[in-house]
């Protein structure tokens, strides 16, 4: 057989599917951060959350839905256990009802000094440098941003 030729690809494929690829590496991701936010009192998707409260405090919903990829009807409970939990306070908009305003408490801020070890911790079992996760992340950004209307 010649070393030139490539055998043909088998669109489908389990394996020679990208949404795969990027799924089961999203569950992977999730598995490894479930015990890490389970000692913060944390799911993922709370998380993330938190992580844009973070970066910047006192946002609304519908900026936070923004920035994470998500419609309101799936962020109100995730807030709404948040609020619950003590580390966001909801408040209405008296200027607009519909409006609801998103701030972190005092727990919820200093909760940010025991997250600051998880990205340690996961780039530890990634085995991969800093550099090459840079590179994935701005490969991976690209590649969803190609994917929008």
């Amino acid at each position: 057989m010649d070393s030139d030729t490539t055998p043909p690809l088998k669109p489908l494929h389990l394996e020679n599917q990208l949404c795969f690829a990027l799924y089961s590496a999203s569950l992977a991701m999730t598995k490894l951060y479930k015990p890490l936010l389970e000692a913060l009192g944390l799911t993922y998707p709370q998380y993330l959350v938190m992580l844009v409260l973070w970066e910047e405090d006192g946002l609304n919903v519908s900026d936070i839905g923004e920035r994470l990829f998500l419609d309101s009807g799936t962020l109100t409970p995730l807030l709404k256990r948040l609020e619950t939990a003590g580390f966001v306070q909801r408040t209405r908009d008296p200027k607009d009802e519909r409006r609801v305003g998103i701030t972190l408490t005092d727990t919820g801020r200093a909760l940010s000094s025991e997250a600051a070890k998880l990205p340690s911790c996961v780039l530890d079992r990634t085995h991969c440098s800093v550099a090459d996760l840079m590179a994935l992340n701005d490969d991976v950004k690209q590649f969803r941003q190609s994917l929008m209307p």
